[in-house]
């Protein structure tokens, strides 16, 4: 029998946990996977116990079956696996009625998307080989990372895919997606067969979040709690609700209409044993006995420096000009600088995030102090280094309160070279991870009043087909605008009219008004990112005075204005020194 032609009959009960059981049960430091090879009989006791507790599906001891884990190469790891198939394989067959046996595939930590897709691929074959057809990956934090993955395997096997992903009890997962994204997501996927939730939180919080997700159409519903919140105990983590507690729970979660329920971390075979004795499996998941309710939402209110008070979209060209946040605690060039736009009428005025990976005032702080003194929109840029997914949504939130509605994500600069034997710089995600975070917390934390962000383009990239392929991605994920590299030259305003034309991407073009030849050397030479032609340079008198290097700066940037002036939808100022007298005469 097929698991569809068993789950269209009834519910299913799978194991427990098999980490900690196993810790609880022998008392040892070493990974539950190791036992497979040392301890082949420990493996087999417990998937028999929770058969006799009455699970009809088993998974293998293999959750942390890969290189970095096993600390060896990837034939060691087929060899865990095989001998991990081969012992809930026998478990299954002795069991005296139909017993479902999945390969369990948990995530691979540290390695990078390459890699990890070629080993998640190795370790899918290796299962298919040895006879198993249903493929488990349990504890996930996001779905990026699988997409080739599954593809790859449904073209080589005929097999049953399963992803669940783990959250916490506020419905955000390590990488700060939230369930109903998360959920929404894999059952959007055409290469998976069932989706849901585990690990993470207990019961109650699980069934919550199913409430509050919403439950997906076209795909089986799994459900696999922890038995609760653990504390530390003497030797190992302990949890403190009973089986009994737990089957109540979990039988008001299956009511819901989820097809698989079991149980994560501090489940043991009397927890199962108690779910399967109250779980009434006649109710099917696909009868779908609740849902959840659609509840009429009101259009969100439009917000940010795009729209007008009535959330219509400004037709004007737009001015955004950026403040470089000072070095030092002294705010007072800044503010002065701030006052002198506000009286230009300028649209919205950005901070960068530590260019160049080098210390200076926070962005979102230093707008914060920006909008308090002026009263004008802000933009602080966001990048994504040294910040993960907690960070990120506190800030956000933390910026909402102080009423900033624009944001410039990008991925930042890395820690300068010379810094980085003291300074470790942490990225857990790009621009893109970024702006699936706040789109998420768009439609959940602002859906009132959401946020209004944009990413960056650079139009000097090598192959433009790569740029135009990432600004179609963020624009997918919402990107409301984009903010380009400064342009010099015909050839650059060139490539940002094709990338108009290809995406219809809202683009602010950027000037930036070199202020003499020593500081348009220093940007030609020493500023990755930025093509400067030799002729620009020559413009700047050698020796020339401040005010001939002003003169020349205005001229260039109302020369690219007029280069721009056809698709832009409005123009980017940032200003060496933050010299921002000079945008009157630009204007003008």
């Amino acid at each position: 029998m097929k698991i569809q032609d068993y789950l269209a009959q009834k519910k299913m009960v799978t194991d427990g946990s098999f980490g900690t059981y196993y810790a609880e049960k022998y008392e040892t430091q070493k990974m539950p996977e190791l036992a497979n090879l040392m301890y082949p009989e420990r493996v087999a006791q417990i998937h028999s116990a929770y058969l006799a507790a009455g699970a009809d599906f088993l998974r293998t001891n293999t959750f942390a079956s890969n290189t970095v884990s096993l600390g060896c190469d990837i034939n060691g790891v087929k060899e865990n696996i095989r001998l991990a198939a081969k012992i809930a394989g026998q478990a299954a067959s002795q069991a005296n009625r139909q017993v479902f046996v999945a390969g369990d595939i948990g995530p691979i930590p540290d390695l990078g998307q390459n890699e990890s897709t070629e080993q998640y691929i190795e370790i899918a074959r290796t299962f298919v080989a040895e006879g198993i057809d249903i493929l488990l990956f349990e504890t996930f934090p996001d779905m990026e990372r699988l997409y080739a993955v599954l593809e790859q395997i449904k073209k080589e096997a005929q097999v049953f895919v399963m992803v669940q992903f783990a959250v916490n009890q506020f419905g955000c997962s390590s990488l700060g997606f939230r369930a109903k994204r998360l959920l929404g997501e894999a059952a959007a996927c055409e290469w998976v067969d069932a989706v849901g939730l585990n690990c993470g939180v207990g019961p109650v919080h699980m069934r919550q979040l199913f409430e509050k997700s919403g439950l997906p159409e076209g795909k089986y519903l799994t459900a696999l709690p922890n038995a609760g919140y653990p504390r530390r105990g003497v030797r190992q983590l302990e949890f403190a609700n009973t089986p009994r507690y737990f089957a109540n729970q979990m039988t008001e979660l299956a009511s819901m209409g989820i097809d698989i329920v079991g149980g994560c971390c501090g489940t043991n075979p009397a927890y199962i044993a108690e779910l399967a004795m109250r779980l009434d499996r006649t109710q099917t998941g696909r009868a779908r006995s609740m849902r959840a309710e659609q509840r009429a939402v009101a259009p969100a209110k439009k917000s940010g420096f795009l729209y007008e008070r009535d959330g219509a979209i400004k037709k004007k060209k737009l001015i955004a000009v950026e403040l470089s946040p000072p070095v030092d605690a002294n705010e007072e060039n800044l503010l002065r600088a701030a006052h002198q736009l506000k009286r230009l009428n300028v649209d919205v005025l950005t901070v960068p995030d530590s260019p160049s990976g080098r210390t200076r005032a926070d962005s979102v702080l230093v707008a914060a102090k920006i909008k308090l003194e002026t009263g004008m929109e802000v933009m602080p840029h966001i990048c994504c280094r040294d910040k993960n997914a907690i960070a990120m949504r506190s800030l956000f939130m933390g910026a909402y309160i102080n009423d900033i509605h624009n944001f410039l994500l990008i991925t930042g600069d890395p820690i300068p070279s010379v810094a980085r034997s003291a300074v470790k710089g942490v990225f857990n995600f790009d621009s893109t991870g970024l702006m699936k975070i706040v789109e998420d917390m768009n439609e959940e934390t602002f859906a009132d009043s959401p946020m209004c962000y944009g990413g960056a383009i650079n139009q000097g990239r090598r192959n433009l087909d790569v740029e135009i392929g990432r600004i179609k991605k963020k624009m997918s994920l919402k990107a409301a605008f984009f903010l380009t590299q400064p342009v010099f030259c015909r050839e650059e305003a060139d490539r940002l009219r094709q990338i108009k034309e290809e995406t219809g991407a809202r683009i602010l073009c950027g000037i930036m008004p070199l202020v003499s030849r020593k500081n348009a050397l220093f940007m030609k030479n020493e500023i990755a990112g930025i093509y400067i032609p030799d002729e620009i340079v020559e413009r700047y008198p050698v020796q020339g005075t401040r005010a001939q290097g002003e003169a020349a700066g205005i001229a260039i940037a109302r020369e690219i204005m007029e280069l721009a002036a056809d698709f832009a939808d409005g123009y980017y100022f940032s200003f060496p020194f933050n010299r921002v007298n000079m945008l009157e005469k630009i204007l003008k």
